[in-house]
């Protein structure tokens, strides 16, 4: 659109929140309105995390310029296609929980359990440091272990 400026991987944070982050793309209409766009490579799904990284980082940018970020879009590459996310209290409220236990996992050094989902983790950014692979493996051998050695009650 005209006069539509288009910042691409553009910085966010929020002191309140406790948190950082990148936006794949903000659009600054000439109207004064603000719009984060996210880019995603699947086909056109609406997932809640989806959700609540366009509206974490409508929150960041509402800190930043002091004004109201209402909506944001999530862009699904494979089929081309925005899908916009209106930003309403509950999902501000979600992401006001997210982040405080975030910071209770990295507060008492805990890890959450591994995500082990086909669908999904081949496309994640984060499948290196997840490594769900792992958690697959551990439960294998945990399942063989339980039945390699059972304990006999005759023993005197």
């Amino acid at each position: 659109a005209a006069g539509v400026r288009i910042e691409y991987s553009l910085p966010v944070w929020s002191h309140r929140l406790g948190l950082t982050g990148k936006c794949d793309t903000v659009e600054f209409h000439p109207d004064g309105s603000v719009y984060p766009v996210e880019y995603k490579h699947g086909k056109r799904r609406r997932w809640i995390n989806d959700d609540l990284q366009v509206a974490a980082q409508a929150m960041c940018l509402e800190e930043m310029l002091g004004r109201t970020v209402p909506k944001g879009a999530i862009y699904h590459q494979q089929s081309r296609r925005r899908r916009e996310v209106v930003i309403d209290d509950i999902l501000r409220q979600a992401v006001e929980t997210a982040a405080r236990e975030v910071r209770r996992l990295l507060t008492d050094k805990q890890l959450p359990p591994p995500v082990d989902d086909a669908r999904r983790c081949p496309e994640c950014s984060l499948r290196d440091i997840c490594q769900p692979e792992l958690a697959r493996a551990a439960k294998k051998i945990a399942e063989i272990q339980s039945g390699l050695y059972e304990p006999e009650d005759d023993y005197p």
